[in-house]
């Protein structure tokens, strides 16, 4: 969401900083130089910072995560359909939780029962649940 933001506050820069040089190209006016000259600070201070990164709690996600046991939880476990085995999640890094509940919840990642479990979260409990399950060996 961070990276997304910072782009897009770069084009939009971009663009007002193009839109600026053109209209300075085509208008030789003393009023065309003033807002040429203005343009590019008024662009850069209108993007948005950045928010701050969202910090998991290890304790809250420990409550979120009662459904994940049922699957994920089981040793040995195989799904029935796709029969497939059921990934470890416990002791994985944050960043790859994060990134796969995120990728679940946009429909990026596929898997029916993950992306509706991944929808329900928010950012907030998806740093959560990271923050937990990382702790476990």
């Amino acid at each position: 969401m961070t990276r997304s933001l910072t782009i897009a506050a770069c084009l939009f820069a971009s663009a007002a900083l193009a839109t600026a040089a053109f209209a300075a190209q085509n208008d030789t006016s003393p009023a065309a130089a003033t807002a040429t000259a203005t343009a590019a600070p008024a662009a850069v201070a209108s993007a948005a910072p950045a928010p701050a990164a969202i910090v998991g709690n290890a304790k809250t996600g420990a409550q979120l995560v009662f459904t994940c046991h049922g699957c994920h939880g089981v040793t040995g476990y195989k799904n029935a359909y796709p029969n497939y085995h059921v990934p470890r999640i416990g002791g994985q890094s944050p960043t790859y939780l994060i990134n796969a509940l995120h990728a679940y919840r946009d429909g990026t990642r596929k898997h029916p029962t993950m992306q509706a479990q991944a929808q329900s979260f928010s950012d907030q409990d998806v740093a959560d649940i990271a923050a937990f399950l990382s702790t476990l060996k």
